[in-house]
């Protein structure tokens, strides 16, 4: 019994804003604004995020690496490696990791 209220009232909120005619047209008007403004400007603004971030990240390690004045690049970032393992900082955890797993 206790499942069928759960249900009935989770019925109850999704199809409440049809209640009415006006709600109904603005539920409406509000899903054609999502369609025709909000989802075609979220994936560029999204990919433009992931850019920024990336950018950040890459630009950040650049630093670390002129300042380190180490002549070595891939002690930092490791282009050999699949996806961001090649990261120092993933590298360094990772033989941390490994250094305790293999501990005898």
């Amino acid at each position: 019994a206790a499942i069928g209220t759960c249900v009935e009232i989770a019925h109850k909120l999704v199809t409440f804003p049809q209640g009415k005619t006006q709600t109904f047209c603005n539920v409406i008007k509000l899903g054609t604004f999502c369609r025709t403004v909000v989802w075609p400007c979220l994936p560029p603004l999204l990919m433009y995020q992931y850019i920024r971030a990336k950018d950040e990240d890459y630009y950040m390690t650049e630093v670390l690496y002129y300042k380190s004045g180490s002549k070595d690049a891939k002690a930092f970032y490791d282009t050999s490696r699949i996806g961001i393992s090649g990261h120092w900082r993933i590298q360094q955890d990772m033989e941390t990791i490994r250094a305790a797993a293999n501990s005898e």
